[in-house]
């Protein structure tokens, strides 16, 4: 009986455990998801940190965390690690990149850095390791001659993304684009844009941020390549023919008119005249030599004047023995860099034609001569308006001229001497033709104007 009971006692007490652990795994479960609910990213259990890393994370995850250089500079050393739980490279150790650091040699007792810059550019090598095809396309950028020239606010892969905080789709918002932070002041005229107003007004919108029209990584001056037509032609295909149905010798404008010279209408425009060889590439300080550009450029406060420019172009022609000449290529543009991201809707674009062909037009008032830098950006020195009527430039402006328009005198003279002289041989050859029969020395035999053939003149019978 004592065993039954014993037995029944124990029946009934199982029962009453099982539910009271239920119960209490339920409970720490319900604690564990309210905690890991409440936890900062860098503590939740998908994105912890390793142990490895979070024995780094003890000491640089401590705000104001830096080191003072001999330089007087400071080398920042805090990694926020809540940021760094949310970016793309959480997945990865601090020794992943860090590779060059013996963690249990760490921190050295000494170790000489010369700068934060130096120190920078150093471990933007590490990025070369995982990103190879980016990394190689920066190579090729103007930002990657500029750190080679020894630029020092050139930019690498830590000053466009934060190393410790990449977010994936965080520079395609307009507020946190890298670029902004050397170009401040293009950043804000292209805010006013019609293309940034699109981006505001609908998450969907296609219209291009910085990286749309000048690459993310393989970022090229305009220099280097077709221009800014080659680039807004990318997206805005068929254009060429929508301005064909209004705009005479629409070919001819978008070969020598930037498309912001007339749809950043607020923009004030000039004629640039750029230094090109033989194959039509830009001719660059490095194969002329700046000294002699400004020893030869030297002229009144008006800028560079026709004389001065005739001279410059000689002495580079002087010794060119395999006749690639240096010559000019005109160009009508706006004057800076921020009025070429001012582009407005295009009911606002200029579409009148006296805006720019009429006697003192103000966009050929302003006049740049321009080479390449070894870097790649355009170099330009200010001119006096005046060399658009010189004999060397007819070449230069030809291929943005209107007789009459422009009042380019020499191009409107010899242009009329063309047409009178075209006209003049028709005219000569009927007016030679009536005296010819007015003094009977033409013949309608022979149509010609000499003499009449010899009677009896020809082949005799044997």
């Amino acid at each position: 009986m004592g065993a039954m009971m014993d037995s029944d006692s124990t029946l009934h007490k199982t029962p009453c455990a099982h539910i009271s652990n239920s119960l209490a795994i339920a409970a720490v479960a319900a604690a564990l998801t309210l905690l890991a609910a409440a936890a900062p990213p860098a503590l939740a259990a998908d994105n912890a940190p390793s142990a490895a890393d979070q024995q780094c994370l003890g000491c640089h995850g401590a705000a104001g965390m830096e080191k003072k250089l001999a330089d007087g500079d400071t080398l920042k050393l805090h990694v926020p690690a809540e940021l760094f739980a949310k970016s793309v490279h959480s997945p990865n150790t601090c020794a992943s990149c860090h590779s060059d650091i013996d963690p249990t040699a760490h921190p050295p007792s000494k170790k000489d850095i010369k700068s934060a810059r130096s120190y920078a550019v150093a471990a933007n090598e590490a990025c070369r390791g995982c990103h190879v095809d980016k990394f190689k396309e920066w190579e090729g950028s103007i930002h990657a001659a500029l750190v080679r020239s020894g630029n020092p606010a050139a930019p690498i892969c830590s000053d466009c993304h934060s190393p410790h905080a990449i977010i994936k789709g965080a520079a395609a918002k307009l507020e946190q684009t890298p670029c902004q932070n050397c170009h401040k002041e293009i950043h804000t005229a292209y805010l006013g844009s019609v293309h940034a107003t699109s981006r505001q007004k609908s998450a969907d919108s296609y219209a291009p941020i910085c990286s749309g029209c000048h690459n993310a990584h393989d970022v090229k001056p305009i220099s280097f390549h077709e221009g800014q037509g080659a680039v807004c032609t990318g997206c805005h295909a068929g254009v060429l023919e929508k301005h064909q149905e209004w705009l005479p010798n629409a070919g001819l404008h978008f070969a020598a008119v930037s498309c912001a010279a007339c749809h950043a209408s607020e923009a004030q425009r000039k004629v640039d005249l750029m230094l090109i060889d033989g194959q039509a590439k830009p001719r660059g300080t490095e194969q002329l030599g700046v000294p002699l550009f400004d020893a030869s450029t030297r002229s009144d406060s008006k800028g560079i004047n026709a004389q001065t420019l005739w001279n410059l172009l000689q002495t580079l022609n002087r010794d060119d023995a395999a006749g690639n000449k240096t010559i000019l290529r005109g160009r009508l543009s706006v004057r800076t860099g921020p009025q070429a991201h001012q582009l407005a809707d295009k009911s606002k674009a200029l579409s009148d034609c006296h805006t720019c062909h009429r006697q003192g037009s103000q966009a050929f008032q302003s006049v740049t001569i321009s080479l390449v830098g070894p870097e790649g950006r355009r170099v330009g020195y200010g001119a006096n308006a005046d060399v658009l009527n010189s004999p060397f430039s007819v070449d230069a402006v030809s291929g943005f001229y209107a007789i009459g328009g422009n009042r380019i005198w020499l191009l409107d003279i010899l242009l009329a001497l063309a047409i009178l002289g075209g006209r003049g041989i028709a005219i000569g050859h009927v007016a030679l033709g009536w005296i010819f029969k007015r003094l009977g020395l033409y013949d309608p035999h022979t149509g010609g104007h000499g003499d009449p053939p010899v009677e009896n003149d020809g082949p005799k019978a044997a």
